[in-house]
C-alpha cells in the first residue's frame, strides 16, 4: 500500500517538500547502553512550547517575515509543568489543544505511566521544546543547538530522546 506523506499538507506546499532532495546519509544507529526498563527517558517537541512565566516565546514575528524560518532556539520545559505555565508560539501549527493540555505533544502522563509500571527505568525531569519548521535553520541546530543539547542531556543521564513531532 503507498503512502502519501504529503496528504494533509496544504496543497500550496506540496510541490515544495516534493521537489525538495533528501539528505543522502546513512542513518545513525547506536543501540542502548542498558535494556529499556533501566534507561531514562527525556521527551522533545517541534511545537513551539514555552514556560509563560519565565520564558521568551519563540521569536514570531521574524516567522510572519518569513514563513520558512523557524527560531533555531529551544526551551526546556520541566516534567511536572503545570497547564497553566504552557505556551505556544508557532504559526505552522494550532496550539488550540495544546493549550488545552501540553499532553498531546509533550506525553508526560503516558511516560510516567510507563515509569511507574517499569516499561522504562524513569521520565527526565526536564523536556526540550523548539519550533519545528527548521528549514533555513539546519546548520545552526548542527553546529550549535544539537551539540549543546547532545551535551546537556549526557550530562544529565538521559539514554533516550523521544522527539514528538507537532
Amino acid at each position: 500500500m503507498a503512502v502519501d506523506s504529503y496528504k494533509y499538507l496544504p496543497h500550496s506546499m506540496r510541490a515544495n517538500y516534493e521537489s525538495t532532495r533528501a539528505i543522502e546519509e546513512p542513518a545513525v544507529f547506536e543501540p542502548l547502553p542498558k535494556p529499556i526498563e533501566q534507561c531514562t527517558v527525556a521527551l522533545m517537541t517541534s511545537a513551539g512550547v514555552y514556560l509563560t512565566d519565565t520564558q521568551e516565546a519563540f521569536d514570531l514575528e521574524r516567522e510572519r517575515q518569513n514563513p520558512s524560518w523557524g527560531d533555531p532556539t529551544y526551551r526546556e520545559i520541566p516534567s511536572d509543568v503545570t497547564q497553566d505555565r504552557i505556551g505556544h508560539a508557532h504559526l505552522h501549527i494550532s496550539g488550540e489543544d495544546i493549550l488545552k493540555d501540553v499532553n498531546v505533544v509533550l506525553p508526560f502522563r503516558a511516560f510516567k505511566t510507563l515509569e511507574a509500571e517499569g516499561a522504562i527505568g524513569a521520565l527526565a525531569g526536564t523536556a526540550y521544546s523548539f519550533m519545528g519548521f527548521q528549514e533555513n535553520n539546519g546548520k545552526t541546530w548542527i553546529e550549535q543547538q544539537g551539540p549543546e543539547l547532545a551535551a546537556k542531556l549526557k550530562e544529565r543521564g538521559v539514554d533516550v530522546l523521544l522527539l514528538a513531532p507537532a
